[in-house]
């Protein structure tokens, strides 16, 4: 329901290639630090968002959405449901094309409110499970 292939795709292939990911860091038994990895090798930039602003992958971290002094197209979400609304909204504020929330992130009034904004949004997915499977 939150995530049609077509949008699915969209992202994933149209909607550009740097991705901020909230909730990245340097742990590498976290989920955000292997789907990263991931989205690398399919060539996406990952940006690390995380309060330590860590660089993770290679590639500078920021704090925050607002720290980060380049446009971003996608918003991948690695925080508790109860914080990925704050974050849905600040990717919007940020100028981003779309919000991905990954699996067991479910907010629905922040996706009504990301969709209703014009972006493109998925929830409760995760682009590492979807992207190898794009024909």
């Amino acid at each position: 329901m939150y995530g049609d292939a077509e949008t699915i795709r969209r992202i994933l292939t149209g909607t550009g290639d740097t991705w901020a990911v909230v909730g990245l860091s340097s742990n590498t038994s976290r989920a955000a630090y292997g789907v990263a990895g991931v989205l690398q090798r399919f060539g996406k930039r990952v940006v690390p968002v995380h309060p330590k602003a860590e660089t993770v992958h290679g590639e500078q971290g920021y704090a925050s959405l607002a720290d980060i002094p380049f446009p971003v197209d996608v918003v991948d979400v690695f925080v508790n449901s109860d914080l990925a609304g704050g974050v849905a909204d600040e990717a919007v504020a940020a100028g981003a094309k779309a919000v991905w929330f990954q699996l067991g992130v479910i907010d629905e009034a922040a996706y009504d409110r990301t969709r209703a904004a014009g972006l493109d949004m998925v929830m409760d997915r995760c682009p590492a499970i979807e992207i190898p499977r794009l024909p």
